[in-house]
């Protein structure tokens, strides 16, 4: 009895990972071209809702920024 509910459970583990899709919870990706006059506030609070610090500590962490400096031309991922 044992060994029919774990060989069940294992075939429902295996149903479930190939069954499994990605729920697109994160989104997609936008890459931004850096404008004149741009911070990564301004840059922020145009492309996200609620607090901005956040936002900038995430576009700062995604492009591997180490201080919050952008400059014209530059491409920024914003996740």
């Amino acid at each position: 009895m044992f060994v029919r509910f774990v060989v069940l459970l294992g075939l429902a583990l295996v149903l479930w990972t190939v069954a499994a899709r990605p729920s697109g919870a994160h989104g997609e990706r936008v890459a931004y071209r850096v404008k004149a006059h741009d911070t990564l506030w301004t840059i922020a609070s145009s492309h996200y809702a609620g607090d901005v610090r956040g936002a900038v500590w995430r576009i700062q962490r995604t492009n591997g920024l180490r201080d919050p400096t952008v400059h014209p031309g530059q491409t920024l991922v914003l996740p």
